[in-house]
């Protein structure tokens, strides 16, 4: 699909078309490409809450927002995805009477062993970076209901792409490879996206599904936003050669920014940069042969309903 139409001008990432009484969350919005996510989104007029674990780190990256963004409206909410049962009180939290976005982008990505577990027992890459988002998804659903259009969009990632599901060891018990482990935690993340539209569609929802990957996003490479993020000199002469292929953080926000906020963007798409899917401007790009895979998607989805405990029952229109 085009991603303008003739009617709306071409999407240029530093004119962002204004957004004024609308409410984002943005999950993990405290750090990395979420924090980038959040200050590009203030700048559209949108009141931007940041669900972080940390309360200190939120509000160091609100105020850094505000001291960026004139007259930006953040806020923070604490939000632990990897603790299931504290998510009905996060949302009870955000105190609004509709949600006109969410921006699925926390994440947990452990380097090596030992495997590490959540309270409620999951694989904490996996439970956090799926299964909380997964949950949450259900508590928000009647506030994204509740507004015109709503969107949500799934953060995936470009190492998701070699990447394949074993459904039999979703939790990886059997064979725990900690860079495997996080890709199929981003993979299960980007199947939910898809099936979720499938079943909003399947209900004439006004809610739609995006899913959206960063490319190559390196923090050498990124614009720097102290105290947040601090990227020193010796740092921006070793990525400099990185810079041909990949790109910044700030640069990594871009398509989770478009999936948000551009009337052209549809529900089912995948948004990812523009140069092999690694860096550039945002674009719509063919949806990957494996996340095609409906049936694995539908069986992801009943394993996530029963390791949760969540019932969607019909997706609410």
């Amino acid at each position: 699909m085009s991603s303008s139409t003739s009617s709306t001008p071409p999407w240029d990432v530093q004119r962002l078309p204004r957004a004024d009484g609308s409410v984002f969350l943005v999950t993990g919005g405290n750090a990395g490409i979420g924090y980038f996510v959040a200050e590009q989104l203030s700048a559209s007029g949108a009141t931007v809450v940041l669900g972080s674990r940390n309360p200190a780190k939120a509000e160091v990256a609100r105020a850094s927002i505000r001291s960026r963004v004139p007259g930006a409206r953040v806020r923070a909410v604490q939000l632990d995805l990897a603790d299931l049962a504290s998510l009905g009180t996060a949302v009870e939290a955000l105190d609004v009477e509709c949600l006109d976005a969410v921006v699925h982008n926390a994440g947990v990505a452990l380097d090596g062993p030992p495997r590490e577990e959540t309270g409620a027992g999951h694989e904490l890459m996996f439970g956090t970076n799926h299964l909380g988002h997964f949950a949450l998804t259900r508590w928000l659903m009647p506030l994204l209901s509740s507004a015109p259009a709503a969107r949500i969009v799934t953060m995936g990632s470009f190492a998701a792409k070699s990447e394949r599901l074993d459904l039999d060891d979703l939790q990886s018990r059997h064979d725990y490879r900690p860079k495997r482990t996080y890709g199929r935690s981003k993979l299960a993340q980007m199947y939910f996206g898809l099936e979720l539209d499938r079943r909003l569609r399947a209900v004439h929802s006004a809610v739609t599904s995006v899913v959206v990957h960063p490319g190559g996003a390196l923090d050498s490479l990124t614009t720097s936003r102290p105290p947040v993020h601090v990227r020193t000199a010796g740092a921006r002469l070793c990525g400099a050669p990185a810079a041909l292929l990949v790109q910044g953080k700030h640069a990594g926000a871009w398509p989770a920014v478009r999936a948000v906020l551009d009337p052209a963007v549809r529900g089912g798409q995948l948004w990812g940069p523009r140069v092999f899917g690694l860096r550039g401007k945002p674009r719509c790009e063919p949806v990957w042969d494996h996340l095609a895979d409906t049936l694995v998607a539908a069986r992801l989805w009943d394993a996530s309903c029963d390791l949760t405990g969540v019932d969607f029952g019909t997706v609410p229109g």
